[in-house]
């Protein structure tokens, strides 16, 4: 007994010692300052440095960088403001930089997103950071999106003063998981319109018309041209991004159910030998803390704990935390406008979760699913190219009813269920398939179909038969010749509830997301036999662990002086068809803009979608994009006109920049180019 005793008193003595320490409390001001952040070659970065105001005499700081193109002094500055003050308030300095040839910085517009310029300027910013007299010689980095991917990239080349990230809605993959080719398959979107038009706008607040300036941002090639010309995987794509093995930094990654880069955060937990913590919550393309549906969740508290513990030597916790907070979603209606996810938060481990278990549901010859083989039989689907807006323009966001698009694919629906079934994971469609012409895409939908019949998509995923083994090396199929094809589903969690039955959904279109293949046909599903045509689930049971410390948004301080409006996704869409001509049209417009102590800004996007059933090799695609900044004395408005159109063999691309000053043309330059098809 006295031997427990002395031991439960150690306990007690040593317990102080472990306890974890909580975050940084927010004591300081916040202060804004302009920065230049030379490069070798002589260009200047523009930065802004939001640092802790009332700092002691001697008292050094952690910096937080956040490096991406869009512009700090306008089009992002009301964002960037809630988090900088925040770390800002916490004892940061929270650097918002822009890449060069972009907003304030100097220099020549990189000639794409990501490239090993931008890579070769970050290393010398972050070193420039570490090296301040108000430094302690420790960086973080972190992001949303284009900031997230930065980080993950820097994270992959290790430069020593860098020592934690936290990315946002990013994925290390170019060519399978980012906006120019979903899943591998060729994809244009308002993102096409917006960067081809940036890198001519000159930076806030004087939006200088002097040619030394002016001339080379206008005149750099539209990078959309560039990537319509790499249609396939491979060292464009892979250089200078490294294996995620490489990764050395401490990464925090965030991500949403409704976004299309979640399907990285699974590889991070399994690749990456660094530590890693993952939160995965319903969101879609948007920080937890104010995303378009909920339940919003504070994360900057959470990434205050984390760059506490690696930047400031503060035992907040953070390696105790599970790797994973992910949340589990409970069925509901499809609606694009809903408000909340219903659901729970789950902790996990690791990946893939403890108790994840893999149940096989095999597509039958009547159309249903079942957990025995099917008979032997081959199911036809006659190729229609318009098909899929219902769908959604990625894997993500929040749909309508997927019983339209359900209508020209070949289904599958289990049994009612018998009891509440709980997925985690990434489904995979094992099909068997043939096509009677060269080129196919085959799409696979996983859907919850309620009682009263409504239809809501909870993943899916797409898969060219070209790319069946090679995304890099893509073969021609042999008509009539049935292939194995393994499409792997995005990542999902969703409960289906007793008496729902499960979907799945196979077409070869899905329209305006993925551009049609060339070719009228019919494709066909063989079924039958243990290793048939399959879905197979990632089941999770339905209790698990419950997440702790999951606490609502705090409040957020906003600029007085500047004010933002709108986001351009998900828009305005317009669907119209003619059926007595078979042909399909979808109308896409957004708006946003801001205003600024020197002027307003308007922008304005509009993007149109045509196909034609009978002629699939015909993609139309039609693009504006304005941008008008309202100033004292002067109107400045930047515009771009994007034509994409193709034929069987080709694709057909030209692109017009244009400035007008008050209303007066003074600047054109137009780019035109015939760029083959391959395998797309």
């Amino acid at each position: 007994m006295h031997r427990w005793i002395r031991l439960f008193a150690v306990v007690l003595w040593f317990a102080p010692l472990f306890a974890a320490e909580p975050p940084s409390p927010p004591t300081y001001g916040v202060r804004m300052v302009n920065e230049w952040i030379p490069m070798k070659d002589g260009v200047r970065l523009a930065a802004t440095l939001y640092m802790p105001q009332g700092a002691k005499p001697g008292e050094k700081f952690p910096a937080l960088l956040d490096y991406l193109p869009y512009r700090k002094d306008d089009a992002t500055a009301a964002g960037d403001y809630p988090k900088s003050a925040f770390f800002a308030r916490r004892g940061y300095v929270a650097a918002r930089v822009d890449i060069r040839g972009f907003g304030a910085s100097e220099g020549r517009p990189t000639e794409r997103e990501y490239s090993e310029q931008e890579q070769v300027d970050g290393e010398q910013v972050i070193h420039w950071l570490a090296t301040q007299p108000w430094s302690n010689g420790k960086v973080g980095m972190y992001g949303i999106s284009w900031g997230g991917f930065n980080a993950l990239q820097m994270a992959m080349q290790n430069p020593p003063a860098l020592k934690a990230i936290i990315a946002v809605d990013a994925t290390e993959e170019l060519f399978h998981d980012d906006i120019h080719y979903i899943d591998g398959l060729m994809h244009v979107d308002e993102f096409e319109l917006n960067m081809d038009m940036a890198p001519g706008i000159t930076g806030a607040p004087d939006y200088t018309l002097d040619e030394k300036v002016l001339r080379p941002r206008f005149e750099a090639a539209p990078w959309s041209l560039e990537y319509f010309r790499h249609q396939r995987d491979g060292k464009f794509w892979r250089s200078p991004v490294r294996p995620l093995s490489e990764i050395r930094v401490p990464s925090f990654v965030i991500g949403g159910l409704a976004d299309g880069y979640r399907d990285s955060i699974p590889r991070m937990l399994e690749q990456v030998k660094a530590p890693v913590r993952a939160l995965i919550g319903p969101w879609n393309h948007s920080f937890p803390n104010n995303a378009d549906f909920g339940p919003r969740i504070e994360w900057r508290e959470d990434a205050v704990r984390w760059w506490d513990y690696w930047l400031k030597g503060r035992d907040t916790g953070v390696l105790q935390d599970p790797k994973l907070v992910i949340y589990l979603r409970h069925y509901f209606p499809p609606d694009p406008n809903l408000e909340s996810v219903p659901g729970e938060w789950r902790s996990e481990k690791g990946w893939p979760p403890e108790k994840q278990t893999t149940s096989n549901l095999y597509l039958q010859s009547n159309h249903t699913l079942n957990a025995s083989a099917a008979e032997a039989a081959t199911h036809q689907l006659k190729y229609v190219p318009s098909i899929g807006v219902e769908a959604g323009f990625w894997w993500g966001e929040l749909l309508s009813d997927q019983r339209p698009v359900d209508a020209f694919s070949l289904v599958y629906d289990s049994a009612p269920l018998e009891e509440d079934l709980a997925i985690m994971g990434r489904p995979h469609a094992l099909l068997k398939a043939a096509a009677d012409a060269p080129l196919a895409n085959w799409f696979a939908r996983l859907s919850d179909v309620a009682p009263d019949g409504q239809v809501t998509q909870i993943t899916g995923a797409g898969l060219s038969g070209a790319q069946r083994d090679s995304m890099t090396d893509p073969k021609t199929l042999e008509p009539g010749r049935f292939y194995p094809l393994d499409v792997e589903m995005h990542l999902t969690t969703w409960v289906f509830p007793k008496g729902h039955r499960l979907r799945v959904s196979i077409s070869n279109a899905l329209w305006p997301m993925v551009l049609s293949t060339p070719y009228n046909m019919t494709t066909s599903l063989q079924l039958g036999g243990s290793d048939g045509s399959r879905i197979t689930l990632p089941t999770v049971p339905l209790r698990g662990t419950a997440a702790s410390h999951i606490a609502p948004p705090q409040p957020s301080e906003e600029r007085t002086d500047l004010q933002s409006f709108g986001f351009p996704w998900p828009g305005e869409w317009t669907v119209t068809r003619d059926e007595g001509r078979q042909k399909t049209t979808v109308l896409w417009k957004g708006k946003m803009g801001g205003q600024y102590p020197w002027g307003k800004e308007t922008d304005l996007e509009k993007l149109t979608y045509e196909i034609d059933d009978a002629h699939p090799e015909v993609n139309t695609i039609l693009g504006d994009a304005e941008t008008t900044f309202e100033l004292k004395g002067r109107v400045l408005v930047w515009s771009g006109h994007l034509s994409f159109t193709s034929d069987a063999k080709d694709f057909f691309y030209k692109y017009t920049r244009e400035l007008r000053k008050d209303g007066i043309l003074i600047k054109t330059k137009t780019w035109k180019e015939t760029v083959p098809r391959d395998f797309q």
